[in-house]
């Protein structure tokens, strides 16, 4: 049986400036094929992907050179499987509960939305990223995870850290020392409210994790709250600036949405059309075979989600964005037992309430010089700038 491909010309940069055309041809030419650049056999068609993730078993969260360890400074949940991985990830759980999302989370989002929106200036170009879309993810997160002291700087500084030196596939000096940086700011940052979460227990992540009454080990209390500060600013954020960027290059769509009231269907379309997490790795237990290639035991694949959900097998003109797509069915917040925590939190405030919200406020808002939109990001993608005129 023949083995994959092996690319040596994609190289991580035009991943992370401009990926798409490239998973366009894979998917055409080789949706499975090894590239050294990242030392990883992609998988870019939307069944395989799906089908990795699915089999934990044999497609294991462990892998083994993934630069996420050294980022995190712990072996986390993301890269386990089986009941550590699941012991791990319940003892977060009860925070994301639907009580909770209703009844404490919701109404923080809705005040803290209320707040930033009423800071931005009217009749003036703004951009939407350092305005709103990271500082409002931020200061809710921090919330929800039980260190509201942390500042809005602080968690988007400590995020990003995270995630570049979680990214950092070409193992770069710079993304380490920052994140190393970063980690030791986290890690007081997290005793400190723990020692006050003990003696005042609320609903949020730290406090049901120190209070538990078998709690899981310090380390991992840690390195989970870390886990949810890399994802859990990027990704609402992300979505946010994607789909604003999509339905203000779409008018007619944001006339209909504003018509209908479905904003829930223009997030699973921005979060389709850009992926906020773009890919994610899997060690393979056996050896085994995906479209009748060899992939041994010890390969590495990643599951390129960004590209399964642009497969012209499962979406008709996938570059497009459509917030009237019908069976929008992407892989963004991932299967199995890695689903996305987050994800009916997202759905919650940035869906429900943030985009119907901010056009009410602003409801002839304009997007100002599209061309001027930067996008980057080969693992964790969105737009770095997002610049508007508010009405």
């Amino acid at each position: 049986m023949p083995q994959a491909p092996i690319d040596t010309d994609i190289t991580i940069h035009q991943l992370t400036d401009d990926p798409y055309p490239i998973y366009k041809r894979l998917r055409a030419e080789s949706p499975v094929i090894r590239v050294e650049a990242v030392k990883r056999t992609f998988l870019t068609k939307a069944e395989d992907c799906r089908a990795v993730k699915d089999n934990p078993e044999l497609f294991s969260s462990n892998d083994p050179s993934t630069p996420m360890e050294k980022a995190f400074e712990a072996h986390t949940l993301m890269r386990k499987d089986g009941e550590e991985h699941m012991r791990e990830r319940m003892a977060m759980t009860p925070t994301f509960s639907a009580r909770n999302l209703k009844g404490i989370w919701s109404l923080a989002y809705e005040t803290h939305a209320h707040a930033y929106l009423d800071r931005l200036p009217r009749d003036e170009a703004v951009d939407l990223f350092p305005t709103l879309a990271g500082p409002l993810s931020a200061r809710i997160l921090a919330d929800v995870l039980g260190i509201p002291d942390a500042t809005d700087d602080q968690m988007q500084h400590w995020s990003q850290a995270l995630i570049d030196g979680a990214g950092n596939f070409g193992w770069f000096d710079e993304p380490f020392d920052r994140v190393a940086k970063a980690n030791v700011e986290m890690n007081e940052c997290i005793a400190r409210n723990a020692e006050r979460l003990r003696a005042d227990p609320d609903q949020s992540a730290l406090s049901v994790m120190v209070n538990a009454d078998d709690p899981i080990a310090w380390s991992q209390i840690v390195s989970n709250l870390k886990i949810a500060i890399g994802g859990g600013i990027n990704e609402p954020r992300d979505a946010m600036l994607t789909i604003l960027y999509g339905l203000l290059q779409n008018p007619d769509q944001l006339d209909a949405l504003k018509e209908s009231g479905k904003w829930t269907d223009a997030f699973e379309e921005g979060v389709r059309w850009v992926a906020p997490i773009q890919a994610s790795s899997r060690l393979v237990m056996e050896d085994t075979e995906i479209r009748g290639l060899s992939i041994p035991k010890g390969e590495v694949v990643m599951t390129i989600q960004a590209s399964a959900n642009h497969d012209e097998d499962r979406f008709e003109a996938p570059e497009q964005f459509n917030a009237f797509r019908e069976r929008n069915i992407h892989q963004s917040f991932g299967s199995g037992p890695h689903h996305c925590m987050g994800t009916h939190m997202a759905r919650l405030m940035v869906g429900k309430i943030l985009l119907p919200l901010i056009f009410e406020r602003f409801p002839d808002m304009k997007l100002v010089a599209p061309e001027t939109v930067v996008w980057k990001g080969f693992g964790f993608r969105g737009p770095l700038n997002l610049p508007v005129q508010l009405n």
